[in-house]
């Protein structure tokens, strides 16, 4: 028996049993995990997705842009295909109608010998109508970015309308089409700037259109704070001897200026001192302007004030240009001109009424929002102690109106005569709808 066992031809059929056993150990392990011998598995990640419908008329959502893919299977097909890459994964809804769908995703062009699983194998797809819809674009600039004494005047974008594509319900949930202005801070002077267009839900959540342009140019005009003031003569000196003074007016009744809020508010007018020592005879004088401190700038550097006046050496001279051109003009020499004191009231919320507009129209007031108006008016004092609101007539002219639609038109002012005004809107906007 120990001969046997020492024998070679023992020792060699035992290492031949035991390499069988654990061959068919090996395979009976593989084919029970579903491998082949040689078999391998790899990820293929980020695949693009081709989807086919009719891209004319409809918009899918839910078809993500890439998938991976895990495929397995004998080692050198999966290397090649890995490397190679000439299939393609592919949804075909050109079928299918509008609504909701769950789909599968396909491959073209991969062995037949490999398995393959995608992520995700399944997609929930949404076909709906595509629809094209004109929006206004909303300018904006952030006014915390002007310096101090600043104010925005007036923001312009072209075009002012943009066309917007997508799907129908995602056309129906725009709130906001903005155009927002950047630049840094302590901006003082107005500027241009090219700016993308965004369309956002009322959540000002981004949403996926298509827009055109994509792009606008928006005209920023930026002017320093400003207050227009009535301009007041404090006279003070003696004319020289034989000239007696018998009225002072200033050519120029108001004077804007120009500054910081804080400080151009504290006016309420503005005085201009006139030495009448400086008078020598009848006639006009030049008055330099002093700039108040904390001013940086006036719409006047100097105004002109006509001075009637009567001699002792001669018959009453009295200056006034107003009424030289007039050869009938009633003899002021037996009534000498009184001193005029402007002042300057401010009538609020004037109503903007609208004339002319065809009967197939309504109107409603965009800006100002309620179609109101303040109205600045100069006058002489004895003149603006008899005025009201009801003096005035603001009104619109729309009978050129043919199109519904947004229209800017100029506000019109009727009122007094010898009695100047200014308005805190020379023009309106108006949405101009069919009745």
């Amino acid at each position: 028996m120990d001969k046997f066992m020492d024998s070679p031809w023992f020792l060699r059929s035992t290492a031949l049993l035991l390499a069988l056993i654990l061959f068919f150990s090996v395979q009976a392990e593989e084919k029970s995990n579903g491998k082949a011998v040689g078999d391998a598995m790899d990820i293929i990640r980020d695949i693009p997705v081709q989807v086919y419908y009719d891209n004319e008329n409809l918009v899918v959502t839910g078809v993500p842009e890439t998938v991976n893919m895990t495929i397995e299977g004998p080692a050198n097909i999966v290397q090649t295909t890995k490397l190679v890459k000439d299939f393609t994964l592919r949804v075909d809804l050109s079928s299918l109608p509008m609504g909701k769908h769950s789909v599968r995703i396909q491959h073209e062009n991969i062995s037949d010998k490999l398995e393959v699983r995608l992520d995700p194998a399944t997609i929930n797809v949404v076909i709906e109508e595509k629809i094209t819809q004109s929006f206004r674009v909303d300018p904006e600039l952030n006014e915390r970015l002007l310096a101090d004494g600043f104010f925005l005047e007036k923001i312009d974008v072209v075009p002012a309308t943009i066309e917007v594509t997508g799907a129908k319900s995602v056309i129906e949930s725009i709130s906001f089409v903005k155009a927002s202005v950047t630049g840094e801070k302590e901006l003082n002077k107005s500027f241009e700037q090219q700016t993308r267009v965004r369309v956002l839900d009322r959540d000002l959540t981004k949403l996926n259109v298509t827009i055109v342009p994509e792009q606008v140019n928006v005209k920023v005009e930026i002017a320093e704070y400003n207050k227009e003031v009535p301009v007041v003569l404090n006279i003070h000196g003696a004319p020289a001897e034989g000239i007696t003074v018998e009225s002072v007016a200033a050519d120029e009744k108001t004077i804007r200026l120009f500054g910081p809020r804080k400080v151009v508010d504290q006016f309420k007018e503005f005085k201009v001192d006139v030495d009448m020592s400086d008078v020598k005879k009848p006639g006009t004088m030049e008055v330099e302007l002093k700039k108040p401190k904390g001013v940086s700038a006036m719409s006047l550097n100097k105004i002109k004030v006509k001075v009637a006046a009567t001699t002792t050496d001669s018959d009453l001279e009295v200056f006034a240009p107003d009424e030289s051109d007039n050869p009938e003009s009633p003899d002021t020499s037996e009534k000498p001109a009184e001193t005029v004191k402007v002042v300057t009231k401010e009538f609020k919320n004037v109503p903007i009424t609208v004339r002319g507009l065809d009967e197939k129209f309504k109107s409603s007031f965009r800006k100002p929002v309620n179609g109101f108006v303040v109205l600045t008016v100069t006058a002489e004092q004895k003149v603006i102690d008899t005025l009201n609101n009801s003096d005035f007539t603001v009104y619109i002219d729309a009978s050129e109106t043919v199109d519904a639609g947004e229209q800017v038109l100029p506000v019109i002012v009727e009122g007094p005569p010898d009695v100047q005004w200014e308005i805190s809107d020379k023009e309106v906007t108006m949405q101009i709808e069919l009745a």
